[in-house]
């Protein structure tokens, strides 16, 4: 029952171990810090877009301003000298405040563009953090389903040994099992316990000899359940 309890333990080692595991919780910490890179980017590029539309208007109303005035002056409106220069004079004003704002809404339109792009890629990221969580999670439990399932058939066959086990010997190796790092039986071999690796001294081994067969015996040194075998030396 020993090599079922250890391979119980192994495989239950193996599930808290597996390698997707500490994969997952990685690339998870690197998907939440992209996540919040493109809370920042969206911010911008949100700002950037008021920005946009906000020079989109500025550039419009000074256009409209200048084309109701290139109108009055198209059609004759203006009634006197005094007037038409003044005019004239606002016609020249107009077009250089309409040049220094086109130029600052390229500035904020190509400052968007740059925005988009970095979000754009930001967002891809997380798309590609994504699908490899994806597989990640897929792949970790596929293995954990095999683990359990070699679990669930060690334990069905401990269970059928354990039936046949007294209750008093039973909870003795619970008890060693759970104060000797999971090993509470270990095979005598060579006169030595497998256990703790000490060899028996030669009074020992006589009277592990001369015991019966249904007798427990214990290592003298670990306390270890001693189980014998073709090879034990006695």
């Amino acid at each position: 029952m020993q090599d079922l309890d250890s391979r119980i333990d192994r495989l239950a080692h193996n599930r808290r171990t597996l390698p997707e595991h500490e994969q997952i919780a990685d690339l998870g910490k690197q998907r939440e810090a992209a996540s919040g890179q493109v809370v920042v980017s969206q911010t911008e590029v949100d700002d950037l877009g008021r920005e946009q539309r906000k020079a989109d208007a500025d550039v419009e109303q000074v256009k409209t301003r200048r084309q109701r005035n290139q109108q009055r002056l198209d059609q004759g409106q203006v009634g006197s000298p005094k007037e038409l220069e003044s005019l004239q004079h606002e016609l020249q004003t107009l077009e250089r405040r309409i040049s220094d704002l086109e130029d600052a809404e390229l500035d904020v339109m190509e400052r968007l563009e740059n925005a988009q792009s970095e979000l754009d890629r930001l967002q891809s990221s997380i798309e590609e953090y994504d699908r490899s969580l994806g597989e990640l999670v897929q792949r970790r439990d596929a293995a954990v389903a095999q683990i359990d399932g070699e679990v669930a058939s060690a334990e069905a066959e401990r269970a059928q040994i354990v039936d046949g086990i007294p209750d008093d010997l039973l909870k003795l190796y619970e008890r060693l099992r759970a104060s000797h790092g999971g090993v509470g039986a270990a095979a005598l071999v060579q006169r030595r316990c497998q256990g703790c690796r000490l060899e028996l001294n030669a009074a020992d081994l006589r009277a592990m000899a001369a015991a019966p067969d249904d007798e427990v015996l214990r290592c003298e040194e670990c306390t270890r359940i001693l189980v014998r075998t073709g090879e034990s030396g006695l």
